[in-house]
């Protein structure tokens, strides 16, 4: 498909820490464009045993080439002084059952903590407005201080919540995954270490210790950042024009420190790999002058096709939801149809997708 050209979309002057609009320079390009047919036996519902056994599709940019490889095999594709880009945020257990004073059921689905005793929420139940008080068992009560978009809520709680995580809170597993998970640390990173998520970094989920030390000792060098998942991220683009879509903010970070070691790696000659579009999102959003700058804050970075990256080389991620904006960010990395074929090829060969599916590397 060819899409109209037009001027880019203006920049943040430099020193700005984030990117809060899209950037792409084609008109006309339709959410449609993005959408592939996946049948539902392809979505995972268990996570793979052990992590890296989970198999890798690797998509070479410049031929389309394509193999057909193992997670543990990763290590093959990254080279001495390559620059391993994680994202070390920690899935809270943020599912939580409650009732009204009523005596109503309400489920609350914790999103993003604005301070120390006010969130964010998805908040299933009816009659919740301002001013309707939400009460735990053996927990701070809530009360719904504002009506946000759809189902979400402001909420405070009468003292902070996370204390009560252990014995209130369940891991929100995405919408798609029907199967009980019976150990909640399969859905966190094995170097999760910043609370803050709805959803786990996904493609961070296929390394173990083992292979994270056999990388070391290869040479490839390794940097944290942080960047809280919300559930917007499963969410599809519903507009016809891809660009009409009002994209979700997330919080990320980027320590002096850590943006001073990625711009090391890159002075030195090494090839800075994210992993995970969240990742990508992070790196993208502070480094758009070309330099990484140190970060912190929300970031609602729209990345489609046309858009040039700043600081990533080489992208390891699982397989998206049609029509998501996470598709798009691939498709951006790499040729939109370069994307879909991958995909279609690895549906023919029987490959799992999404959040406990299987990995792919694009190089």
């Amino acid at each position: 498909m060819t899409y109209k050209q037009s001027k880019p979309l203006k920049r943040l002057l430099q020193g700005a820490p984030l990117i809060s609009k899209s950037f792409s320079p084609y008109k006309y390009m339709k959410t449609s464009d993005f959408n592939y047919h996946l049948p539902q036996e392809s979505i995972a519902q268990t996570p793979a045993e052990p992590r890296d056994s989970s198999r890798l599709l690797v998509l070479h940019r410049e031929s389309g080439k394509i193999e057909h490889r193992y997670f543990s095999d990763i290590g093959d594709y990254l080279l001495p002084n390559d620059l391993l880009v994680i994202n070390q945020t920690r899935v809270i257990p943020a599912r939580i059952y409650a009732k009204k004073e009523t005596g109503g059921k309400v489920e609350l689905l914790l999103l993003r903590k604005d301070d120390d005793l006010t969130w964010r929420a998805l908040v299933g139940g009816k009659g919740l407005k301002v001013g309707k008080k939400v009460i735990l068992e053996d927990a701070p009560d809530a009360e719904i201080i504002d009506v946000l978009e759809g189902a979400q809520r402001l909420i405070r709680f009468d003292e902070p919540i996370e204390p009560f995580f252990a014995q209130i809170g369940n891991v929100p597993l995405p919408p798609y995954i029907h199967a009980k998970l019976d150990d909640p640390e399969r859905y966190q990173t094995v170097y999760a270490e910043e609370p803050g998520s709805a959803a786990a970094p996904t493609a961070g989920l296929h390394f173990t210790p083992r292979l994270l030390n056999e990388l070391k000792d290869k040479g490839v060098n390794r940097a944290e950042v942080t960047l809280h998942v919300g559930l917007d991220t499963f969410a599809p683009v519903t507009e016809d024009d891809v660009e009409e879509h009002h994209i979700h903010t997330e919080w990320c970070q980027v320590t002096p420190e850590m943006a001073e070691k990625i711009n090391n790696a890159k002075k030195a000659g090494g090839r800075v790999v994210a992993v995970g579009t969240t990742s990508v999102r992070t790196l993208e959003s502070a480094s758009t002058t070309g330099t990484t700058l140190p970060t912190s804050g929300a970031t609602s970075l729209f990345i489609l096709p046309g858009y040039k990256f700043q600081a990533v080389d080489i992208m390891i991620t699982n397989f998206h939801l049609p029509k998501s904006t996470l598709v798009m960010l691939v498709s951006a990395f790499a040729e939109r149809e370069m994307i879909l074929n991958a995909y279609e090829t690895a549906i023919k060969e029987g490959y799992r997708f999404y959040s406990f599916g299987d990995a792919m590397i694009i190089i």
